[in-house]
């Protein structure tokens, strides 16, 4: 079996390892457009060797914000910012991604440093937040307007639009985010999903909404680029969105063009108890790995050089996607290479604060200046 340190190849895109930055959140994009912060933040974790760098949840349109600071691509001149960052990441060799996303019935929030709750109209708020029905996250937030299948049309064209913006600033991976309680998650639970249309009730017809965005994707992405899906394999409740359920999805979105599932869980409901231990997660990609026949990325307390290549090495996920951890040290994965005795380069501009041994990366870099 391959390690952590092994090219991953995904269709025509040549992963240099299989450790992935997570999508996080920044909330640091007025009007949705990146800037030098985005340049900085994920170019140090391209520097400190990470083979994907997934830009964070992007919204597909205004409504769709997280918070008012979120990054977005509803835009065309939202574009070349994020083709900015997309340079300076395949400078370092490695492969720029973005998570593509629309926040439902969990928009216009404040963001964190900035207080908890709605994001009241004076900071930039909005109050026509969207769910698949009319149920709010809690107590103390607003009650969403339940979309129309017009709506959900407009929805499948904003992912569909946004990924094409994708590609123009530079993007070699799509994931579409189908997780923590955001507008597709809403719609595969039945904790938030009451329709009685084609979009609710049955698990095909809860699943819809996420299948007709992977198709609507695929027939404007390039076919020799990846796509994945990010997932909440369980919402922890009983009779609520299940593993079996994400097997199952799985196995659809594979046939219509997905090449890897990033398996997360919850944030669909408020309160929710999880066994948070190291690696608590990574049975999830296990079992979708293995039922569904898809590759995977496994997420969550994972930390430790020698515990993420195990996942790896013994056949857990296909890719580590590591968040808290590239934040407190955006070079981890150098310095696992090093735990794990792999010939890994460090930067030319770095190799004096390199550990014995290693060498330095006077030619990794290609030169993506012309690139789009």
């Amino acid at each position: 079996m391959p390690g952590l340190f092994d090219p991953l190849p995904l269709r025509g895109v040549m992963l240099r390892n299989r450790i992935a930055v997570s999508p996080m959140c920044q909330y640091s994009a007025p009007d949705g457009r990146a800037n030098d912060w985005h340049v900085v933040h994920y170019g140090s974790r391209a520097v400190g060797g990470a083979g994907l760098v997934i830009v964070e949840a992007t919204a597909v349109t205004p409504a769709g914000r997280i918070s008012p600071q979120d990054l977005g691509l509803w835009s065309d001149e939202q574009v070349e910012p994020l083709a900015q960052v997309v340079r300076f990441i395949d400078a370092q060799g490695s492969v720029a991604g973005i998570q593509l996303a629309h926040a439902g019935r969990k928009a216009s929030n404040l963001r964190p440093w900035d207080g908890q709750g709605t994001a009241p109209l004076s900071a930039g708020g909005w109050d026509d937040i969207v769910a698949p029905s009319a149920v709010p996250f809690d107590e103390g937030s607003l009650t969403p307007r339940a979309l129309s299948a017009g709506d959900v049309a407009e929805v499948v064209a904003a992912f569909a639009a946004a990924a094409q913006r994708a590609r123009a600033a530079g993007f070699r991976v799509v994931e579409v985010h189908a997780a923590h309680g955001y507008l597709l998650h809403e719609f595969l639970s039945p904790l938030s999903n009451q329709r009685t249309d084609r979009y609710g009730g049955s698990f095909e017809n809860r699943t819809r909404i996420v299948c007709e965005v992977v198709d609507a994707i695929r027939g404007v992405w390039p076919d020799e680029l990846p796509l994945f899906v990010r997932v909440s394999a369980t919402d922890w409740i009983d009779g609520a969105w299940d593993l079996s359920q994400t097997v199952e999805l799985a196995r659809r979105l594979k046939d219509r063009g997905v090449d890897l599932i990033d398996c997360s869980s919850g944030g669909n409901a408020a309160g929710v108890k999880i066994p948070l231990v190291p690696g608590y997660q990574v049975p999830f990609a296990e079992q979708v790995r293995r039922e569904a026949g898809i590759a995977t990325g496994a997420v969550g307390l994972i930390t430790d050089a020698v515990q993420a290549d195990a996942i790896v090495r013994t056949g857990q996920a296909d890719l580590v996607l590591l968040a808290r951890e590239l934040l407190r040290d955006p070079h981890w994965p150098l310095h696992a290479a090093h735990v794990l005795h792999q010939p890994v380069p460090w930067p030319a501009q770095y190799v004096r604060a390199a550990p014995k041994g290693a060498a330095t990366d006077a030619v990794r870099r290609p030169d993506y200046s012309d690139r789009r």
